[in-house]
């Protein structure tokens, strides 16, 4: 009940670092930080999921992912890092096994968060105070605070280096009361309950446990069912069969007929893949040959597409067939077989698209679209080998469903751990000889890539297509001068940015670009026109290590 009645408190204090971490910053290190600010208040408000090895392992995946925002800083890894967080909650705070279950729950966690804040108060024990009991602590330190203040001013009046020191701390006091100050505007008191909104989301739990109940009562193993005929009947599975072959599917011998309906379609199915697998290993394995008159987009694209859909397709047919009892009838022996070999067969249909898709990387260089197809060829291949898991030891839909949401959710935290956009223009620009460079979209990539297409300039000087940077209204633009207007704004853009927006891909481009990584703060002219005296003669930056430690800490101030 303790830990209930600061939950409340929790939720602010996370929206008060909200506002501080990220107000007029990029999401950076200090996603990092607030990562770490949510992930230790759920573990301490909800202590058992400390022993809840799918918590511990989600939360595993979120620092990853947080660490690869701080590195990479791309926006893949932003999403990766939102979305193991979201998880990480669900899995802490409520009972699941199911990423799809738990992704329910998030949702529900934000659709009820505003009422859930003001319920959580609830909890909060009701306790007369004193007032001469609250009044006490600061009638003792009254005395004290006056004390320290007189000598304070009388040692800064004494001691030019106090003086200097002290003068440091004024404008670090002030400046943090400036700021605090700023809260008061309506832009920065509405991003304060943005972030209200956000924690409350991600620490309170909801009553309403109804996909957590859901998630456990789903059984991985299927189980021989015996139900009412009339039942069978008025189901989705018994109107379609009903549909098709009448009352061949009612009966003693509705399981037998639903088998050779199944076996049949099978054989046709895998004569006719055969035949698409053959002209593949024929045409697209073993005899392509690269011509500028092959499209190779319709090539990779469209037909990729088309055999996506009908692998997807194939273990939906598969799904339905072995959606129940034929698992457990007798017989099935060939039909099992049917669907392995198709299985096999639809195997070998991703690798024709893998080789495609290599094709078109190899001619074309890379792009968004062909990586992500080498993703989403991977969530096939789980796909695929998950039926064949369910077929061969009788397993449910939902733990089909289960096992494949924990692959998406682990590709993407692999997936975040590279910098694409840096990996594509590296990978183009070093074949920038051999394959046509898509100009546009080089530099539309991210700023990490600034360097290395200064680098190859030549590629943006050959170009002779007018550019238009709508930013600036600057038209009939060479690309040359788009991309120096793309890396003056990304300067000017950093300077107005504090330590919490550090990240890797950040400093390395202004490294790169021989520009200080140390940020730059801004005082207001409140603090300057107070301190303007310290910063004539040795001034507050004066030398001497035993500032230093000061210093540091000045610097870290994000104010």
């Amino acid at each position: 009940m303790k830990k209930d009645s600061l939950k409340p408190f929790g939720v602010i204090a996370g929206a008060i670092l909200f506002n501080i971490f990220f107000w007029s910053e990029k999401l950076a290190l200090n996603g990092l930080l607030f990562d770490v600010f949510i992930i230790a208040a759920v573990f301490y408000f909800y202590p058992f999921a400390i022993k809840n090895h799918y918590s511990r392992w989600v939360a595993l995946g979120n620092i990853l992912t947080a660490a690869m925002v701080v590195i990479h800083n791309t926006i893949l890894s932003k999403i990766g890092c939102g979305v193991t967080l979201l998880f990480f909650v669900a899995f802490s705070q409520y009972t699941h096994r199911s990423a799809l279950y738990a992704g329910g729950s998030v949702v529900l966690n934000y659709v009820l968060a505003i009422p859930n804040f003001f319920r959580s108060f609830g909890n909060v024990r009701n306790r007369k105070y004193n007032l001469a009991t609250i009044l006490r602590p600061i009638r003792m330190l009254l005395v004290p605070a006056m004390l320290l203040g007189i000598f304070f001013i009388i040692y800064a009046l004494a001691n030019t280096v106090f003086s200097n020191i002290a003068c440091e701390m004024v404008t670090a006091v002030l400046r943090w009361i400036a700021n605090m100050l700023s809260w008061l505007s309506i832009p920065r008191f509405s991003f304060f309950l943005l972030g209200m909104l956000i924690t409350a989301g991600l620490i309170l739990a909801v009553r309403d446990n109804s996909f957590s109940v859901a998630d456990m009562a789903g059984k991985d193993d299927l189980r021989r069912k015996k139900g009412p005929l009339k039942k069978w009947r008025e189901s989705l599975a018994g109107g379609l069969l009903t549909a098709i072959i009448g009352k061949a599917s009612t009966g003693m011998l509705a399981i037998k007929n639903e088998f050779k309906i199944g076996l049949i379609s099978l054989v046709f199915l895998n004569i006719l893949l055969l035949f698409i697998n053959f002209l593949d290993i024929k045409y697209v394995w073993l005899g392509f040959t690269f011509s500028k008159d092959v499209s190779l987009s319709a090539y990779v694209h469209e037909g990729a597409g088309l055999l996506i859909f009908s692998i997807v397709l194939a273990m939906v047919v598969l799904l339905f067939f072995f959606r129940g009892n034929l698992n457990f009838y007798k017989a099935n022996k060939f039909l099992k077989w049917g669907a392995y070999l198709w299985i096999i067969q639809n195997g070998i249909l991703v690798i024709s698209v893998l080789i495609r898709d290599y094709y078109y990387i190899v001619h074309y260089g890379l792009a968004y679209k062909r990586i992500g197809l080498l993703f989403f060829l991977a969530m096939v291949a789980v796909g695929l080998l998950t039926v064949f898991w369910k077929i061969r030891f009788a397993k449910t839909t939902y733990y089909l469903l289960r096992i494949n949401a924990w692959a998406a959710l682990f590709l993407l935290v692999s997936a975040s751990t590279v910098h694409w956009d840096y990996t594509i223009a590296k990978y183009n620009l070093a074949r920038k000889s051999s394959i046509p460079l898509d100009i546009p979209f080089l530099l539309s990539l991210s700023d990490k890539t600034l360097p290395l297409i200064e680098m190859n300039k030549d590629v943006l000087e050959n170009d002779n297509h007018t550019w238009v940077y709508y930013k600036h209204n600057a038209f009939q633009k060479t690309a040359f001068e788009f991309f120096q207007f793309r890396k003056n704004d990304f300067l000017e853009e950093q300077k107005n940015y504090t330590w919490l927006s550090w990240n890797a891909a950040d400093d390395y481009v202004k490294n790169a670009f021989n520009v200080s990584s140390a940020t730059t703060f801004t005082n207001s002219s409140l603090i300057k026109s107070l301190c303007d005296y310290s910063y004539s003669g040795n001034g507050p930056w004066c030398s001497g290590d035993y500032l230093s430690s000061l210093r540091l800490i000045l610097f870290l101030s994000p104010y």
